[in-house]
């Protein structure tokens, strides 16, 4: 097993190197391409220049009025230009909008980037030296285009690479939660026929000259081994929510926990003592969230110490505290206790809150959170479900 996650790493790291490389020799490439590109436009240029000199013979010195010239240089090209006298009035142009001829601002800014991307090349007359034309010229759409090709090529590579992830991570987690659903379903199968014997062991017992008292106690913890065999049989499953009152869901399990911790433990709730609030839950996962959240309390505790449950709503709401006076929580962790393998214990494996943050916030549509610890004061985890109210 070790070996193949030492394969696996390599391999991955294997798969990113190569991706680096073609990426980096794609943009090389891509690059050079691009450079003998820019260098063919401007020797283009310069041809155009040297033949619009040898052609400046006329009385106006519009070499582009030749319909040769005007040919070459405005057709069968796409290298955007303006041509301008010695003055910077425009004397021709192309792939340049009207609006930017017509507008000395814009006309300004446009020879200024024309500068920034290529020198100027300025066309003389035979006869003077005081007048002359100037061509400003840019890059052509096609030179334009090769320089951003690697980029988006780059880019598309990383989005396609992102997915393929996505896809892998996603197709992993639907394999472990097959696995988990699988066990737990397996599970309850299991507990079954051991269950269903203990039935019938404690109708004998009732039958035999045993303490009532002690067979009661144990008939409740034979209905709650029967309820997390229920729980497990509906991991995975459809999950029917149906309204409930809190009030009393919640105290069932503050109960029947109530009498199996330490002495040295209390255990306060307050929902017995307010008016009843509705919520849309699972009764029988529900219960289980709190029952975990006790729990986890009680080994923050340490054999001693104090629990409190509290149940408070408002308008939308229904939320219920679990707060307890023990070893605390880093504000670092707060998020972390919640993700599967976490676990700041020497037994266990980090599921219980994994699972509860599932059942509140996948199957219940609402929130788990810690929203106060500290390290050595204690820690306060809320569930908080959308309120109902009776029709």
């Amino acid at each position: 097993m070790k070996f193949r996650r030492i394969f696996s790493f390599r391999n991955r790291v294997v798969v990113i190197i190569i991706g680096v490389l073609l990426g980096a020799l794609s943009l090389l490439y891509t690059n050079n391409m691009a450079q003998r590109l820019k260098q063919k436009e401007q020797h283009d240029v310069a041809l155009w220049a040297h033949a619009m000199e040898r052609v400046n013979r006329n009385a106006t010195g519009n070499a582009m009025a030749d319909p040769l010239i005007a040919d070459i240089v405005s057709n069968s090209n796409n290298i955007p230009f303006i041509i301008t006298n010695e003055n910077l009035e425009v004397i021709n142009s192309h792939l340049i909008p009207d609006r930017v001829i017509d507008h000395p601002d814009l006309l300004r800014r446009q020879i200024e980037r024309f500068t920034e991307e290529n020198t100027p090349l300025p066309v003389r007359f035979w006869w003077t030296n005081d007048h002359y034309h100037i061509i400003f010229y840019g890059k052509s759409r096609l030179l334009k285009s090769l320089y951003w090709f690697p980029y988006v090529q780059l880019l598309v590579v990383t989005l396609f690479i992102l997915l393929g992830f996505i896809a892998f991570r996603s197709t992993k987690q639907d394999e472990q939660n097959r696995v988990w659903i699988g066990l737990a379903k397996e599970t309850a199968h299991q507990l079954g026929t051991p269950t269903s014997s203990l039935l019938g062991w404690i109708e004998y017992l009732r039958s035999q000259p045993v303490d009532p008292a002690a067979v009661e106690e144990m008939n409740k913890d034979l209905t709650h081994l029967m309820k997390i065999v229920d729980r497990f049989s509906k991991i995975g499953s459809e999950t029917p929510l149906t309204p409930a009152n809190i009030n009393e869901t919640v105290g069932e399990s503050v109960m029947y926990f109530r009498k199996r911790i330490p002495r040295n433990v209390t255990l306060d709730y307050n929902g017995l003592a307010i008016a009843p609030v509705q919520a849309n839950i699972n009764a029988a996962l529900f219960e289980w969230v709190v029952e975990n959240l006790m729990k986890n309390s009680l080994d923050a505790l340490q054999g001693h110490g104090a629990i409190d449950v509290r149940i408070s709503a408002d308008e939308k709401h229904v939320m219920i505290d679990v707060r307890d006076t023990g070893k605390g929580i880093p504000k670092s962790n707060w998020k972390r206790i919640f993700e599967p393998g976490f676990t700041t214990k020497t037994r266990g494996w980090g599921l219980g809150l994994s699972l509860s943050r599932r059942i509140v916030e996948e199957y219940h549509q609402g929130r788990i959170a810690v929203i106060d610890s500290e390290p050595g004061k204690g820690t306060t985890i809320r569930i908080t479900l959308k309120r109902i109210f009776e029709t």
